[in-house]
């Protein structure tokens, strides 16, 4: 069998934990408020178009969600995926070498049709 060590902090190791830990949980409050109320706003761009309010036209509409998309995907990555952490590197480099061949692979075969 595997021999356990228990570790035991001090208590500034343990007020420092805690005090990492408040922080963490106000992060993860603070973004998924930010990822509703983004939500909300373009559930709401969609609403005033479908009533034709002025200044909403699709060419607006279709941009923003897409940049709000976006940037909820950022946030989840970094905030509810643990990325923001130290010691994901790795798994880092993998998702952006994904998303960047993701990206460049159709672009390569639509170059390559359309030329």
């Amino acid at each position: 069998m595997a021999d356990i060590q228990v570790y035991k902090r001090t208590p500034a190791e343990q007020q420092l934990a805690q005090r990492r830990a408040k922080q963490s949980m106000r992060n993860q409050v603070m973004m998924f408020s930010l990822m509703i109320f983004l939500t909300i706003v373009s559930f709401s761009m969609v609403v005033a178009f479908e009533a034709e309010v002025a200044g909403f036209s699709k060419f607006f509409i279709i941009p923003m969600i897409m940049l709000f998309a976006a940037v909820q995907v950022g946030l989840q990555l970094y905030y509810f995926m643990h990325m923001s952490e130290k010691g994901h590197g790795i798994p880092q480099m993998f998702m952006y070498t994904g998303a960047l061949l993701g990206f460049l692979i159709p672009l390569t075969f639509v170059t390559i049709v359309w030329w």
